[in-house]
């Protein structure tokens, strides 16, 4: 039998500022690695292009200063996530120990991939979220704690109002955000359909 999936109501964590508008799948997981058997180690791999030269230098990104490491909300700017369709890229975010993106908006197909994977996305406007980028690059352990419910992020003493589509926040709390994994949870009903089913089995 399969593990049932934990439901997602809360996030807590610090965060890193990666900013920019527009930062496109192509950006956050070069297409290079697209050409992996799993997504077990895209992790090393987000924004590999930016965090480094030609030549395979650190260019000093956020997300490789110190200050931020175990960081585990990800806050970014408006259209977050757009261009091509590739799921590696809220896998990489994923793999790379993040739980959650805040930004102004997501793309449309990054926002699905990313809540098929439990990895909450919240929009925020955008003097809220400079708020929330400043605060974090002033002090790097102050904490976030999102609410999916409530639709809020909080930092430190302030609490601001976020927007979450209801269908992506009901399959979240409710722990249904996982197709594979609800289907997995049916193998003993599929299993006995198919053992009434005369001609499962036959050629």
């Amino acid at each position: 039998m399969s593990t049932p999936i934990e439901p997602i109501r809360t996030v807590h964590g610090r965060g890193v500022v990666v900013r920019g508008d527009d930062i496109d799948t192509d950006r956050i997981i070069p297409a290079r690695y697209l050409r992996c058997v799993t997504f077990d180690d895209l992790g090393d791999a987000l924004f590999w292009d930016v965090r480094h030269d030609d030549d395979g230098r650190p260019t000093g990104h956020p997300l490789d200063d110190e200050r931020f490491a175990g960081a585990s909300v990800l806050i970014s700017g408006r259209n977050f996530g757009c261009g091509s369709s590739r799921e590696h890229a809220p896998q990489s975010i994923r793999r790379a120990g993040f739980d959650a993106v805040i930004a102004q908006s997501f793309g449309e197909i990054f926002f699905g991939n990313s809540t098929t994977l439990g990895l909450v996305c919240i929009e925020l406007g955008p003097d809220d979220l400079e708020e929330i980028a400043r605060a974090v690059e002033r002090e790097p352990a102050v904490a976030i704690e999102i609410d999916v419910e409530a639709e809020l992020v909080r930092v430190g003493d302030r609490s601001l109002r976020g927007s979450i589509a209801a269908s992506a926040r009901r399959a979240l709390t409710s722990g249904r955000y996982d197709p594979l994994a609800e289907l997995l949870e049916g193998d003993a009903a599929i299993a006995g359909v198919a053992e009434r089913l005369p001609y499962v089995g036959q050629r």
